[in-house]
This record gives C-alpha cells, structure tokens and sequence, in this order.
C-alpha cells in the first residue's frame, strides 16, 4: 500500500531539536525558527554531543555569524513559502527585511557571497517544491497554487516549473496521475 504524507518541516524541526535537547537535560527557550537561548551554562561537551545527534537529521550548530544569518534568511524563506497560515502577499524583498531587520540589499549580497546563488532563486526553489507537494496531494488546481505562492498567474508558475524542473506542471500532474493508477492496478 502506498500513502503520501504532508510534512510540516517547522514542526519537524522543532521535534527533533526539542527531542535532543531533553535527552541532554538541556534547558532552553525557543526565540525563533532555528534559534534557541539556554538558560543555563552548557558544557563544550554537551554542545559537541548535541551538534553530533542533530548532524543524522541534516542538521548543525552554526557558529559564524554570517552563516548564520544566512540560516536565518534560508528559514524565513522556507517559512514564508511552506507556511499553510500565512497569505503573504507583499514582496519577498520587504517581507526579508521586515523580519530579519537588515535591508534587502544586505541580505541579497551576504546570502549571494555564502551560498553562491540569489535570494530569487532559492525562493523560486522553494516554492516549486512546494508546488510539486501541492499537486501530489492532489487538493489544489494549478490557479490555486499560483495564487496562493503569490504568482502573477498560472502561465508564470508553470515557466518557473518547467525551468527548474525541466517539465510543465501539467506533465508533473500527469506522471503523478499515472503512479498512481499503475499503484492502484499493482495492488488489485
């Protein structure tokens, strides 16, 4: 049997960082997505054997401040473009810089420097995961994915798809479409 599974990697990532910490009876507080204060001295040890148990999910104490404040763009962005609650509906550039209290420029060339690509397109990357989440569930048309990535129309979703995908949303809808029936077939 084949099921598909909604992640919701905030919560994910919450878990997992929460999980860690009471393991090593750490106390702490959560300030934002991906930033947490201890309340109470930590060991060099303890801090190595946290960032050990988190490197199995993918993740890792950063330390340099320009690592990360690209971390910190690199969740807000995720935030922005996964989040079921948020209608963002102003420009990525000023919602950035609202949120992480730097301008936009700052931001785009550290992020550039660090990462070796623009802002643009790890938003752009994101939100065409997001998009091939969204039509693997099967719930919305692609009018209402666009709308709700705050696409100007499907028409401009569709050519942001295709060039990182390499085909048409449509086509994607279709190969799913046909994993499906093949599964369905498979099972009777």
């Amino acid at each position: 049997m084949k099921v598909f599974i909604k992640f919701d990697f905030t919560s994910i990532c919450n878990k997992v960082l929460n999980d860690k910490l009471q393991e090593l009876n750490i106390k702490y507080k959560t300030l934002s997505f991906g930033e947490i204060e201890f309340l109470e001295k930590v060991s060099k040890e303890q801090l190595n054997t946290l960032n050990t148990s988190l490197e199995e999910y993918g993740s890792e104490i950063v330390e340099n401040q320009k690592s990360i404040l690209v971390q910190k763009i690199k969740d807000t962005i995720t935030d922005m473009v996964f989040n079921e609650d948020s209608n963002i509906n102003v420009k990525s550039s000023v919602y950035l810089s609202e949120k992480l209290e730097h301008s936009y420029g700052y931001l785009s060339n550290l992020f550039s420097e660090v990462t070796f690509t623009s802002i643009e397109n790890f938003i752009i990357l994101q939100k065409i995961e997001y998009t091939k989440q969204l039509i693997t569930k099967n719930e919305l048309k692609l009018t209402d994915i666009a709308y709700k990535l705050n696409y100007s129309s499907v028409a401009h979703l569709s050519t942001q798809f295709k060039n990182t995908t390499g085909i048409t949303p449509s086509a994607f809808q279709r190969i799913i479409t046909k994993r499906r029936e093949l599964t369905n077939k498979l099972k009777n």
